[in-house]
């Protein structure tokens, strides 16, 4: 499925529906799977019918589905660039150096 060409409340219907098989599939119901994530009965059917839930929710309902691990899929580790790695000799980024595209001088700040 092309995600990209979809407005952000299909994106949570598909999610919702495709937590919904996922639940079936493994013959739970809203209440069991609430129970296991530790969430609201309410917090399963809005989120199965598209309507969404906190972050906290989604990341307890899918790790109450075994499916905690795909999230490295959807967010993998980034890593380092090669210029970066030269540049930071050993140390590790801890921000952005923030400013591109901005001259100095410019009032933006």
């Amino acid at each position: 499925m092309e995600f990209s060409s979809l407005s952000d409340s299909a994106v949570l219907a598909e999610l919702g529906e495709r937590i919904r098989r996922e639940r079936l599939n493994q013959n739970r119901t809203q209440a069991e799977l609430a129970a296991d994530a530790r969430v609201g009965l309410n917090v399963i059917k809005r989120l199965e019918t598209g309507d969404g839930c906190t972050v906290s929710s989604l990341i307890r309902i899918a790790r109450a589905l075994g499916k905690i691990d795909a999230l490295d899929t959807l967010f993998p580790e980034p890593g380092v660039s090669p210029l970066q790695l030269a540049r930071l000799a050993g140390r590790r980024r801890k921000q952005a150096s923030g400013g591109r595209g901005r001259r100095k001088g410019s009032g933006n700040g």
